[in-house]
């Protein structure tokens, strides 16, 4: 089976596309994956354009999924950080991937 029969024919590729897409997923983990820890409204000022509730939704979605780990620290008032797993680092290359492709034909 060629590279491109076994792409096709990847039965994971649904899964995958609900744990990673959307477009505030994708810069959720870009986020997390390069610029490392972040507070809920560190990562807010980050993504333009995103609300509160659809930031909190597509936290806890990738929480769901293992992609992002949450810390809530015992202060006053509390702190919580959100951090990419290994699981989301793996896709470091994808993202790079992805970069390529953008500075060759993004501009087509």
């Amino acid at each position: 089976m060629s590279n491109r029969e076994e792409m096709a024919a990847c039965d994971g590729f649904d899964k995958v596309v609900t744990m990673i897409g959307g477009k505030w997923k994708l810069w959720i983990l870009r986020v997390l994956i390069f610029g490392g820890t972040k507070r809920f409204n560190e990562l807010r000022r980050e993504i333009t354009g995103i609300t509160q509730t659809m930031l909190t939704s597509q936290l806890r979605a990738l929480e769901a999924d293992k992609l992002v780990s949450r810390k809530v620290f015992a202060e006053v008032p509390p702190r919580v950080e959100y951090s990419a797993t290994q699981k989301a680092i793996a896709l470091e290359h994808f993202f790079g991937e992805m970069h390529k492709w953008a500075i060759q034909h993004a501009s087509d």
